[in-house]
């Protein structure tokens, strides 16, 4: 391509480990990047390409736009009252077995109709969008119904066209066992794949799948009966695994090839090395390990040591991780994990666009993928870890428009 429509000059950017690389050029055109390199070496048939603007990024940090791939912001109400009771010493998992946790969450959300539904969620992703985040992944899982999940579904696709972000959606039926459905999980889970799966997978709403597979969700067994299906109707595969107990789950899900495996609180070293082998993402998940008072968190060390790629998200949930911040969980990653600022950085780009199987459009700078971008006011890539609670200022642009 000989003509251009952008130039961003003098700009320091991030390659896909994090690391910074100053003095840097990006040429843009038709919605995506067609070269990069040293400002000085800038082709002379973009800079004379009669179209062409030429932006002075003054040495400021140009990063790909952020990407959040875990989350659940669909959904309706809050749980703010089981905030109160863990206040007061109750456990998030009993809670749960009373008869709140994620199904109190599944009866406002059954309740809500899909205009209300799309409402309440519209801040949450321009909340997003608005810390530069131009890819979010969105999870049903608080339907629990067929009807219910695929109200969510549209719903996040919808929220998608109204922000302008990039959105994939996850199924996430085998979030919990519905209230019908107490007392016979594996009924639920025939359900699931026999009719509910396809059905959504049929009108065109589902980019991956999800289990929750823990305690107090479905067992290793249920979890694979899942997968099974999702593979033989080419679905991708995510999965909730160890994070509050050690179940073998990530050993299964990296098994059957999944993109992620998600929390990792108590991830061992075999289930480490399984990822490894199958280059499966880790997801880190901040936000829930802070607001839950987790005590355990992910090894990162068994992670590094496997060589296994670490992504990080904001989890947003009403639950376990009421945030919309992905700025603040790379202060978080940093602080309470352990990550070094290459890898955060890395973790919210590169690292999540491979989670989502995404790392052939957008996540990071090169040559044939989407100009999705963030210019920050900013001189040092530390800095977008460093500061929490406050956003350096900043641009950002989706296919190579500024929005």
């Amino acid at each position: 391509m000989s003509h251009a429509d952008l130039i961003l000059r003098n700009a320091l950017i991030i390659d896909k480990q994090g690391h910074e690389i100053a003095h840097q050029a990006i040429v843009i055109a038709e919605g995506k990047m067609i070269w990069i390199g040293d400002d000085e070496l800038i082709p002379q048939q973009y800079l004379q390409s009669l179209s062409v603007a030429i932006e002075d990024c003054a040495d400021q940090l140009v990063t790909p736009g952020l990407i959040d791939c875990h989350t659940h912001l669909v959904y309706a109400g809050d749980r703010a009252d089981e905030f109160k009771r863990r206040l007061l010493g109750e456990s998030y998992v009993d809670i749960a077995r009373s008869g709140g946790g994620i199904l109190s969450t599944v009866q406002k959300t059954r309740a809500a109709s899909e205009s209300l539904l799309f409402e309440q969620s519209l801040p949450r992703i321009l909340a997003m969008r608005a810390e530069g985040v131009t890819t979010v992944e969105i999870k049903s899982g608080y339907g629990l119904d067929c009807e219910s999940e695929k109200k969510m579904l549209r719903v996040a696709r919808s929220l998608g066209q109204a922000s302008g972000l990039r959105v994939k959606t996850t199924f996430l039926g085998a979030h919990a066992v519905p209230p019908e459905f107490q007392g016979n999980a594996q009924a639920y889970v025939n359900l699931l794949c026999d009719t509910v799966l396809p059905t959504l997978v049929d009108a065109g709403l589902v980019d991956a799948v999800d289990v929750f597979c823990e305690s107090i969700g479905f067992s290793v067994a249920q979890t694979s009966q899942i997968f099974e299906k999702a593979l033989k109707l080419k679905i991708p595969i995510k999965c909730h695994t160890d994070q509050l107990t050690a179940s073998g789950a990530t050993e299964i899900a990296a098994s059957y090839g999944a993109l992620s495996c998600d929390h990792l609180e108590f991830l061992t070293e075999a289930g480490a090395k399984a990822m490894a082998d199958q280059r499966c993402v880790a997801v880190l998940l901040p936000g829930a390990y802070y607001f839950l008072r987790e005590k355990q968190a992910p090894s990162i060390n068994l992670l590094r040591d496997a060589g296994v790629g670490m992504a990080i998200a904001t989890d947003c949930n009403p639950g376990s991780s009421p945030t919309t911040s992905i700025l603040l969980m790379l202060s978080m990653a940093c602080q309470f994990f352990g990550l070094s600022i290459h890898e955060a950085l890395a973790g919210v780009t590169y690292q999540a666009s491979r989670a989502l199987g995404l790392d052939n459009t957008t996540g990071y700078l090169a040559v044939g993928l989407a100009a999705d971008l963030n210019c920050w006011s900013i001189q040092d890539s530390a800095s977008l870890c460093y500061y929490f609670g406050h956003q350096a200022p900043h641009r950002t642009m989706i296919g190579g428009q500024w929005i």
